[in-house]
Formats: C-alpha cells, structure tokens, sequence
C-alpha cells in the first residue's frame, strides 16, 4: 500500500501532467556509452542514421537527459544546449518537444548527439545519478527510438577543471577540452567515423532513476548566434586578451588560434569569481595546427579574458550570447537620465537571470531562490514579453512539489544539496505580490487548483497564530527575512503572512472553497483589528521584540501595503521612510510601492535615486547589485524592482480585472515632466506617453483590443474603449482634473 506521503506527491503530479499535453507510452530506451562510468563532467556523443521514405510538416522528437545536450540532423545544429537541469519533482524529470522535421530528408539521414553529465548535486540540480539519453520520434511509418542500435562513446576529450573547481552551489563544473583528443566533425555524415554500441542503462523510459518525465514547459534556449565583441585590447606582459561585451550576458566563448600543439588557453570572465567564492572557468589545450573551439559551458560577464602563451596565435575571437526566450518590450523613458539607466540596467539584470528558472545570480549560484522570484514576477509583467510568464509557472510548480513531509516548504529548488527553509521568503511567494501576482497579472489561474491543498496546509497546518490573530515568528532553518540590520521580524512576519493570507482568499473563492474563504477572511479580520493595538506606538511600527533605536523602514513599508496603516499615519511613517535606511536592494521595492500608496511618489524617487546612485555611479557595468555596494554580486535579480515601480506607480498601469481585460491609468509622474512605456498583455500592448506642462498633462494611450481602460487622475475619471487617444488632463483644483479629446 503506498505510503500516505507517497501518494499525495503521485496526485499532486498527476494533476499537473493533466495540465500539459497528453503523451503516448514511450518506447524509448535510456542509453549510455559502454565505457561510461556515470563520472562527475561526462560528456558523451550519440550517432544513429535512419532511412526514410518521406517526412511528414511536422515531427516531434522527445528528447530527456541528465543534463544537458546539443542536437544535430544531417549536419545541421538543432538545439543549442537543450535539457533542463532535474527536478519538476526530487524525484522527476524534464524532457523537451522539438520539432525536427525541417532538418529531415527522404534517404539516409544522421542524427547526432552530445550531452553532458554534471553528475552533482547543486542548489539549482538534483542529480540522478547516472548519464544517459532518451529520445523518440514517429516520422511517417517509421519510429526513432534511443536503443542499443546507436552508437555511443565517452567524449574524452572533455576533462573538467579543478584547480579551483566552482563553488559547492553549482552543479557544473569548469570545463577543459583537449584538442589533441578532438573527435572533428564526427556528428557530420559520411564523417567515416563509428563508435561502439550504446549500452541500454534501463529498458523502460519511466523507471527508478530518473522518475515520471515531464514536458519541458518554456520555450527552448534563444541562440543570439556568433558574434563579434564590441571591444578587444592585448597586454604582451601578462599575455592576456581582454574582450568587452555590450552588455553582462550568457555567453560560450568562441577562438580560431594557430598553435604547435599542447598550450593551454586559459578563458574565463571578469565575473569568475564573486565574493571569494569560485564560479566556472574554461580551457582549451591546442593541437598542432589552425582549429576552432567553442566552450560550451556557458559562463557570465561583461568581458572575456583569452591567457594566451608564447607559440600560439590568436586568429579570431566571437562569443555566443544564449538565454531565455522572450523579449525586452517596454521601452521606458522619461526626461531623467538616471532613471532611464536604471531601467536599462534593471532590465538587463533580469534578463541575465532566466534561462532553466529564474535565479538570483549567474554566477555565483544560479539558484531560484523564491524570494528573488517574487521581485521577478512583479519586474517581468512591466519589461518582457508573455512568454517570460512559463518560468514563473514552472517555479511554482517546482516550489510546491518539494514541498516537504512535514508541510514545510523551502527554496531554492530544484536542489541536491540543500533543503532549508527561509519562512518569510515562503510566505513572500505564496502570497500577493507573489503567487496571486503572477495569476492576476497574467490572467492564468490554471495552476491554482493542482497548487491549492499543498498552499492551504502550509498556511494552516505549519505556521501558528496568538489570541490576537498574528502570526508567530518561525525561524525554520534561516530566519532570513533582509540582507543587513535593523529588522522587525514580528512585524515583517505578521504581514507577510496576511498578504499570504489575501492571496489564498481569492484562490479560494476561485475555487469555490466558500468555508475556506471564511475562515480565511476571519483570520485576516482579527488581524486588522489588532494589528494597531500591538504595533503601533504613536508615530511608528516596533514589535516588542525588537530594541533598536531606529524603527525598521521595512516593517513600515508592509504594514502601508498590507492596509494596516490608515492615512492618519502617512505623516509620521513619512518621517521614518526619510531617516530609516536599512532595506536592502531586495526589500526597497517595497518601501518604494508605499511611499507611492501614501501619495509620497516625488519623495519616493529622490529616495531611489540615493540609494541605488552608488552602484549607478560603476559605469563599467551593465547590471545592478546584490548590495547597496559591490561587495557581492553585481548581477542579482532581486535588486530590478524599480522596473514594477517605474510601471506600476509611476506610469499608473494596473490591472483591474485577469490579465488586464480592464485596466486602469493611474500616473504619479512624481516630479518628472516626461514619462512613456509599454505593457504587452495577452491582449496586445498598453501604450502611455505622458507630458506635463504646468497643471497640464497630454495623455497619450493605446487600449488594446477587447480591454478597457479607466484613466484616472486625482479624484477624477475617464472610461475608454479599445482604440488609441491623445486627451489633455488638465487641474483645475488640487486633486480634480478635466479631460478634453485633442485627437
């Protein structure tokens, strides 16, 4: 009889894959090398040539790996670094869908395969212990399964760099290939080279080792192609060439060189090493001759530097940029240059920051870390294009199915090696700004009900609440709730737990739980009622646990957020917001979103423009930081929230109902006389171009299609259709304004 713990992760996986396409029985076999020893960095190449009477429009091909692979057909390349690292589940993985009909042809045709195996564990990979591949493809009449009729052999060219080795949270290492052990072009065909059989590790595709298989459910890697630096210099004395690139991005550095053979060219960026802790590095060790070499473990930067010794000549240098699919659509400007770089910058961090999941930095951990995700969703709906909304789901699902024995959950994940749990970052995801946000702002509550009796036993059965309705303070194994000093966590645990609270509510009324949505609803009704009487001591938030002299800007900002704060309060908590500095990049989006609801938008801004102007000041970067200096990673996702502000607040774009079917127009221009941006929805774009002239605004907007727009501006309101507008906005007296059509 299966185990009560057992059965409800089988049920709450079937729900999921009853989310996703519907498969056939696999057929498929996993296959290995004969010589592999399912060894840390095993890299393996795959060989199969099929003859076909015709090929259908289309073919889908299922491919599955621990870890990554490459494809070619006929000597074409397919994917470029497909394969997710594990874990849908601990014990499940990913496979992809590719489309492989454009690269077959009538008569022979070759499918080739390369695949690495990092065969250890990570904070962003758990490992299944062996190396092996799984693929199948009808084409006609004709079925391509992965079988002991392939070819197969360790590619043992490919050695991995220890000397340091990455740090313990990456489960890639640093790769060094030997160009004197280069097998050529062998996935070309007539390439008149053979490997031995493949060895099949397990007859059955959904077996012990690598779990139930789950479509891949984002898009596949976006190949930028080769490309040229923007920037090269050469030191003879250090014998280094230091490559800048536009911008800090996901790169495989490229080399044409001449050498006599056995020199080691050392590769590796300006980012190989953050905070003391080892990131991964590159190598290539020449043969006799001119040769090309791609590293295609993929590293992070803004330059990349090429060691090159005496007797080998540099030829060509390009770079690959590669990374999640989906598109910068925003374009925000306004008549503040600062603010415009640091959308820029903001936008570049996140981007930086996608491909398998979200992570909170690309070099360091490459770890999703939900905290971080949380400031993502909200960053991701006012930069990127719709199809940034996969990753957000696929978190999710990963978030609640490690969810633990004992109702716990924990981040990041997937992982091997680590398992503990941040409470006020759980309670961040599940919650408004998380969870809900992503469903409300993306108009897709598919996930809602496989997710929900997961999210409702943490809630209920993990965490514990006093007489007064406030949630207790749960330390888990991190009681990590801000990067510095100075935090309240009775009060930042309390609200983030009734922003948790929020979110579970409306789930359950989507849901049609009514009972759960009283009970609910009360809780967060005894929460209001006595949150002033524990907090509030006369002009600002302090629980008693907490002594310093300083009230915590933090704890502010949510109680403004969460409604607890009346704006009886706002000219107190005012004076606090301009003393208190102690948010760090992660949590000052918050502040930011109240000081905004207290109508404090102009102070808001010179508040950003202080904190975020050292970092700023670093012109040689492209990213922004994990810190307020650059002391860690200067790269970190959490630290782009000024892009939701810029949006959200700043413009005034909001959704009013699922997906932006309504909208409202909201600006708080906060000082600055020019302000535009665009917002694509799963109904087109919101456009709003926004100039002020003394008490005058033009208001330029595009409602798409199907939507409609409510604009509003003080106390006064405007309904608009679908259609595109030009109108001036004009006060009349303070907080009342006047609309006129100038189309």
């Amino acid at each position: 009889m299966l185990s009560s713990m057992k059965y409800r992760h089988l049920l709450f996986l079937l729900t999921w894959l009853l989310s996703l396409p519907a498969w056939s029985q696999w057929s498929a076999k996993w296959i290995q090398a004969s010589d592999c020893q399912d060894a840390i960095n095993t890299w393996q190449v795959f060989k199969k040539s099929v003859n076909l009477t015709s090929v259908p429009e289309t073919v889908s091909a299922r491919i599955a790996v621990d870890s990554k692979y490459w494809l070619w057909i006929n000597g074409r390349q397919v994917v470029f670094e497909g394969g997710l690292k594990r874990g849908p589940s601990p014990k499940d993985t990913y496979f992809d869908e590719v489309n492989i009909a454009p690269f077959l042809k009538k008569g022979s045709n070759t499918i080739a395969i390369l695949s690495v195996f990092f065969g250890k564990e990570g904070f962003s990979h758990k490992n299944s212990g062996h190396a092996a591949l799984l693929f199948e493809a009808q084409v006609g009449n004709t079925t391509i399964i992965s079988d002991a009729t392939w070819e197969a052999a360790v590619y043992k060219a490919y050695g991995k760099l220890d000397n340091p080795a990455p740090n313990w949270r990456l489960p890639e290492s640093s790769l060094c290939f030997d160009g004197r052990k280069s097998l050529g072009n062998w996935y070309m065909p007539g390439a008149g080279r053979h490997f031995p059989k493949a060895r099949v590790l397990c007859e059955d595709a959904i077996n012990n080792i690598y779990g139930e298989l789950i479509k891949r459910p984002i898009p596949l890697f976006k190949d930028f192609g080769l490309k040229d630096y923007v920037e090269q210099s050469y030191d003879p004395k250090t014998r280094i060439l230091t490559c800048r690139l536009p911008y800090n991005a996901q790169i495989t550095p490229y080399l044409k060189i001449q050498s006599k053979g056995g020199d080691t060219i050392d590769i590796r960026t300006d980012h190989d090493q953050v905070g003391g802790e080892i990131c991964v590095r590159a190598a290539y060790i020449t043969r006799s001759g001119i040769q090309e070499y791609e590293s295609l473990g993929w590293m992070n930067g803004d330059k990349v530097f090429y060691k090159i010794p005496k007797g080998s000549k540099i030829l060509a240098v390009k770079f690959r940029e590669t990374g999640y699919d989906t598109e910068f659509v925003s374009h925000f400007r306004c008549n503040d240059p600062f603010f415009n770089e640091l959308w820029k910058r903001s936008e570049r961090t996140m981007y930086v920051n996608m491909r398998d999941t979200y992570f909170d930095c690309p070099d360091r951990e490459r770890s999703q870390w939900w905290g971080d995700v949380v400031n993502d969703i909200q960053q991701s709906f006012y930069a990127l294009s719709p199809s940034s909304w996969d990753i957000i789901t696929k978190g999710i699902y990963e978030l609640m199915n490690w969810q633990r024995s004992d109702g716990t959950i924990f981040s990041p994940i997937p992982a091997g090696n680590w398992n503990k749990e941040l409470p006020c970052q759980m309670l961040m995801s599940v919650g408004w700004y998380g969870f809900r946000h992503q469903a409300f702002y993306s108009g897709d509550y598919s996930f809602v009900a496989p997710i929900y009796d997961r999210l409702h036993r943490y809630l209920h059965g993990v965490w514990r609440i006093n007489d007064e309705g406030i949630a207790q303070v749960r330390e888990g194994e991190w009681g990590f709730a801000d990067w510095g000093d100075h935090i309240d966590m009775d009060i930042i645990t309390t609200c983030w737990y009734y922003l948790a609270l929020k979110a579970e509510k409306e789930f359950a009324e989507e849901l049609e739980k009514m009972n759960d949505a009283a009970q609910i609803g009360g809780m967060m009704e005894k929460m209001e009622e006595n949150f002033n009487h524990r907090f509030w001591k006369g002009d600002h938030y302090r629980s008693a646990n907490y002594k310093d002299a300083e009230p915590d800007d933090r704890a502010q900002a949510l109680a403004v957020l969460c409604g607890f704060a009346g704006k009886d309060k706002y000219p107190a908590l005012l004076k606090v917001f301009n003393t208190s500095r102690y948010a760090s990049p992660f949590l000052e989006l918050y502040v930011q979103k109240a000081l905004f609801k207290m109508g404090e938008g102009r102070f808001a801004l010179e508040r950003a423009k202080e904190r975020f102007g050292n970092m700023m000041s670093y012109k040689e970067y492209t990213t922004m930081f994990e810190l307020w200096t650059i002391s860690a990673s200067v790269n970190h996702g959490w630290s782009s929230g000024m892009i939701a502000v810029f949006g959200e607040e700043l413009c005034g774009i909001r959704p009013t109902s699922r997906g932006f079917k309504t909208f409202e127009i909201c600006p708080d221009m906060a000082g600055l006389t020019e302000v535009s941006t665009q917002v694509e929805t799963r109904y087109g774009f919101i456009k709003v171009n926004l100039k002020r002239e003394g008490n005058q605004t033009t208001l330029c907007l595009t409602v798409p299609r199907n939507t409609e727009a409510t604009v509003r501006f003080g106390q006064s309101r405007c309904r608009l259709d679908a259609g595109t507008y030009r109108m001036q906005v004009t006060e009349t007296t303070p907080g009342y304004y006047i609309y006129n059509d100038i189309n």
